[in-house]
């Protein structure tokens, strides 16, 4: 009997504090929701019909879903979208190398992936790099406002960069650069879908970094920290490692204009 006056007096109670509020004006709080941004960098970023795609798109967007954020991607040319992460406080933009000078630039969300920085080069070419040391003095192809071309500027090389990286492979061949600083997941198909493969390889790993969501500060720790928890239970349950092999086969040769 006590129990039944008591859930009677509870219901009673959570009716007025409903009607109170629907007299206040009061709403359910609004889902929060996001402007992402990111760059073409395929598989992890791309351009399928009118849907962004890829590696990183794909853990993003679930991790979206598991957090219960709205959401809107958009694809731009890499400055653009790493600028609107800067100044829109309800932006944030992927994949973004997490480096100790961009470091409280923004709060972090991730890792979306693991790349490395890799110095490739012509495959007639006869330099030897046994450390980045050794490329000191050569032209170096870096992409505009790219984490690779801040770092390397910032260390003295000499560096060429360009408007889109893919740019780089063009310009190795006509002997315009020297090296390309590129970032290469572990396993990447990149350089064969262009029919690169047999004409640049690869002379030296010169950084390993993991890549990121980059959120604006104006973004509330709630959410960062709702992201950061679907991102880790993604990782316990395997549905990160489950996106990363549903790209393994991505994608057949592209033939060159």
């Amino acid at each position: 009997m006590l129990t039944r006056i008591l859930a009677i007096a509870f219901a009673v109670a959570g009716a007025a504090a409903s009607a109170a509020n629907a007299a206040a004006g009061t709403a359910p709080a609004a889902r929060p929701r996001l402007y992402i941004t990111t760059e073409t960098s395929a598989p992890s970023s791309m351009l399928e019909g009118t849907r962004v795609t890829g590696i990183a798109t794909d853990k993003v967007r679930e991790a979206m879903q598991r957090a219960g954020v709205d959401y809107s991607i958009e694809l731009l040319p890499w400055k653009r979208a790493y600028l609107a992460a800067q100044q829109r406080p309800d932006a944030c933009v992927y994949s973004t190398s997490r480096t100790p000078e961009r470091e409280n630039l923004f709060k972090w969300v991730g890792p979306t992936d693991v790349g490395q920085w890799v110095m490739l080069a012509r495959a007639d070419s006869k330099l030897l790099l046994r450390s980045l040391e050794d490329a000191r003095g050569l032209r170096i192809g870096t992409y505009n406002g790219d984490a690779r071309d801040a770092y390397l500027r910032a260390r003295g090389f000499r560096v060429d960069a360009a408007n889109e990286d893919l740019a780089n492979a063009g310009k190795l061949l006509l002997d315009r650069i020297d090296l390309w600083a590129a970032s290469l997941r572990s396993g990447s198909t990149i350089l064969s879908r262009y029919g690169y493969d047999k004409k640049i390889v690869p002379l030296l790993v010169f950084n390993r970094i993991e890549l990121y969501l980059a959120c604006n500060p104006g973004v509330p720790d709630a959410v960062v920290g709702r992201l950061n928890a679907a991102f880790e239970a993604m990782g316990r349950d395997g549905t990160a490692r489950r996106i990363e092999r549903s790209y393994e086969n991505w994608g057949g040769p592209i033939k060159q204009p």
